[in-house]
């Protein structure tokens, strides 16, 4: 059974320059940590020039469809017709990219076959995270 759900798509960097450069993202999801996105920007895409990762709640992805959502480093709204805005905020400063939503509810649908909304914690093995912290504790 697929444990992995990876989707690119098409991010616009939104610059002081009036043409947002278009930049490939990976959207990825993983049944083994059921409460949690990830998204990639490949080093080519990134000031740094390394590969930059993201990781946020995929609840705040759902809900930032809907509407305004996220105080912290990651936040999400609707923009316009089929846009949606990821704020990225970093000490080195902010990156504000346009994703279709499209792309995002197929992403969320697929997450959602594989792992249902509410039903995350049934993915998860307490027993064996918590003896994976305690093992090294003696």
């Amino acid at each position: 059974m697929t444990t992995v759900i990876e989707q690119s798509v098409e991010a616009r960097l939104v610059a002081a320059a009036p043409r947002m450069p278009s930049i490939p993202a990976t959207l990825h999801y993983d049944r083994r940590d059921p409460f949690a996105v990830r998204m990639t920007f490949p080093a080519p895409a990134t000031l740094e020039g390394v590969e930059v990762c993201w990781t946020f709640a995929r609840e705040l992805l759902v809900a930032g469809l809907q509407g305004p959502e996220g105080h912290g480093d990651v936040r999400v709204r609707p923009y316009g017709y089929d846009r949606t805005v990821l704020e990225f905020h970093a000490p080195e400063g902010t990156a504000v990219v346009h994703i279709r939503s499209g792309e995002l509810r197929t992403f969320l649908q697929a997450t959602s076959e594989l792992v249902p909304a509410g039903l995350e914690h049934q993915q998860l093995d307490l027993d064996h995270d918590l003896a994976e912290l305690l093992r090294d504790a003696c």
